[in-house]
């Protein structure tokens, strides 16, 4: 309890407002929010995050997870989500440290450490485990280190390795041990996820993408539904829908415009699924949105 404590108050030090907030230490983020909020639809990268204070819901596929000061998420490949912070307050504001992972780093310690690394499927990518002290002080270090800005340049990657660590040490985490290996079944899915994050205005071609993971249609469909909770399609569908909502928020897009600058050909087809996933209508939803601005 102490030294979630201190966690939160060195948040509290660093960041005054509201948002997400990049510190002088790479990859490392702040996360701080006085009220609980409604869905919000994002891309988790591979990536630790550990609630200090409040707590947060997020959605993968049909799945759901709920994590706060006693657990920690990872997530071992970038994966569609949506998150929801279901306890926050003025008197007592979410708050979290996000760490982006680095996969070489990654390989760098599964392969010092001698882990062993089981034949079995790498399993979802995303996973919520309870929070050991071990972990939590390797983070507060980390988070120390903006306190004596001097020392990142030495200290900052050290105490990431020693973080990664920490979370390969748990049975649970074995998935980020699978992505890390060039080669392996999760890599070559993870390959594909990339293939489409970078690619999904395009036409889904199931065939090219399990030529490219090196597995048949069949085997290839079944991995990555098991990593990231959805079908290739409905997987491709919220990059869609997602970036779709960005235009039409921040680039005051005609919802037709946005349509097929994420790849639907169809504007009727776009609205039904848009307001299948948000609830409205394309522009009563962007009209709502920027009420709550």
């Amino acid at each position: 309890m102490d030294r979630i404590k201190e966690l939160a108050e060195l948040i509290e030090r660093n960041v005054a407002v509201d948002g997400t907030h990049d510190t002088s230490i790479s990859g490392l983020r702040f996360v701080r929010t006085t009220q609980t909020s409604e869905p919000v639809y994002s891309v988790y990268e591979p990536s630790l995050c550990v609630v200090a204070q409040g707590s947060k819901l997020v959605m993968l596929g049909e799945k759901s997870y709920q994590y706060d000061s006693a657990s920690y998420l990872t997530a071992s490949v970038h994966l569609p989500i949506t998150g929801q912070i279901i306890k926050a307050s003025p008197k007592n504001p979410y708050l979290c440290v996000h760490l982006q992972l680095d996969m070489n780093q990654i390989f760098e310690v599964v392969q010092s450490s001698s882990q062993v690394i089981s034949d079995d499927s790498p399993g979802r990518g995303l996973v919520i485990s309870l929070i050991n002290d071990s972990l939590l002080e390797a983070v507060l270090r980390l988070t120390r280190l903006l306190e004596t800005p001097q020392d990142i340049p030495i200290l900052a990657d050290g105490i990431k390795r020693e973080i990664i660590y920490r979370i390969l040490q748990n049975d649970q985490n074995d998935s980020l041990k699978h992505f890390a290996l060039v080669g392996s079944q999760a890599q070559r899915i993870a390959k594909v996820i990339g293939v489409l994050n970078r690619e999904f205005a395009q036409p889904l071609m199931v065939n090219r993408l399990a030529k490219e993971a090196r597995m048949s249609p069949s085997s290839f469909y079944s991995h990555f539904k098991e990593v990231t909770g959805m079908s290739p399609i409905q997987f491709q569908k919220q990059l869609r829908l997602q970036e779709a909502r960005r235009l039409l928020l921040t680039e005051n897009l005609e919802a037709a415009e946005a349509a097929f600058q994420v790849g639907y050909e169809s504007p009727s087809h776009f609205s039904r699924e848009y307001s299948r996933k948000f609830g409205l209508s394309p522009m009563k939803d962007i009209r709502r949105l920027r009420k709550m601005l």
